[in-house]
């Protein structure tokens, strides 16, 4: 599956920009490129997104240096500043936090991709809002299949009516689903709810939809999740280092 995101590989021994980031990223591709590997995939297929929040514009710059282009951010006002202050690059932003409907028009005129709608009401103003003259916004539904309730995310069963509403909606394009499953350390327990995510994603292909994405997998997952078909990986810690969100 062509998941539309650029990936740019990193050649051993080249660390443009900053030699820590690009350390950093070079790891990550490389696990990236083992899972890959170990699933019988093309590395080629699998996007890495990297999650940015609470990092400042001058790591998000040092990262670009390094080749990445993909950005992913969870709080509005916070990745409005970093883009205000990052226009001179060819950055691609991706919106992966919770959704306000009083912060969908900045979305909807600001970013490229959205993987966190959950509710109708979000998408229809997001198809509302949407510059006329701006690509269609490409959006993945957040499925939560973990049942927990301080996550966001559609229930499973809600699924496809929820899918059939977002794709006729003008100005998105529905893409594929996200999931941020309960976290663990377990392999195994990783790949069943992975799996769980790619089964609803068959589901609907076969009900005549065209979805390309499935955006799972994170630091600690990546591999579980790219074993059981993840197009996009959302990376943050393993490319920035922990977060201080005191700071």
């Amino acid at each position: 599956m062509d998941n539309g995101l650029e990936t740019r590989k990193l050649e051993p021994g080249t660390l443009p920009g900053s030699s820590l980031a690009g350390a950093r990223l070079q790891a990550v591709q490389a696990r990236l490129a083992q899972a890959a590997a170990e699933a019988g995939r093309s590395a080629a297929e699998i996007g890495l997104l990297a999650v940015s929040k609470t990092f400042g514009a001058a790591a998000v710059r040092d990262l670009a240096a390094c080749g990445q282009r993909e950005f992913g951010e969870n709080y509005v006002q916070e990745a409005l500043e970093k883009q205000a202050a990052l226009r001179d690059l060819p950055l691609v932003w991706h919106f992966i936090g919770p959704i306000q409907s009083n912060k969908t028009r900045a979305i909807a005129e600001n970013f490229s991709w959205v993987h966190s709608v959950d509710r109708l009401k979000i998408a229809e103003r997001l198809s509302a809002q949407r510059p006329a003259g701006l690509p269609p916004l490409q959006v993945c539904i957040e499925v939560n299949v973990s049942g927990e309730a301080s996550k966001g995310g559609v229930a499973p069963a809600e699924l496809p009516a929820l899918a059939a509403a977002v794709a006729v909606l003008p100005g998105l394009r529905l893409r594929g689903l996200m999931a941020i499953p309960a976290p663990t350390v377990d392999t195994a327990t990783q790949r069943a709810a992975f799996r769980q995510v790619r089964e609803l994603f068959d589901d609907l292909n076969m009900r005549d939809h065209a979805l390309d994405t499935l955006s799972m997998g994170m630091s600690g997952d990546l591999e579980a999740a790219i074993l059981e078909g993840a197009t996009i990986v959302r990376v943050g810690t393993a490319l920035f280092g922990e977060r201080n969100y005191l700071g």
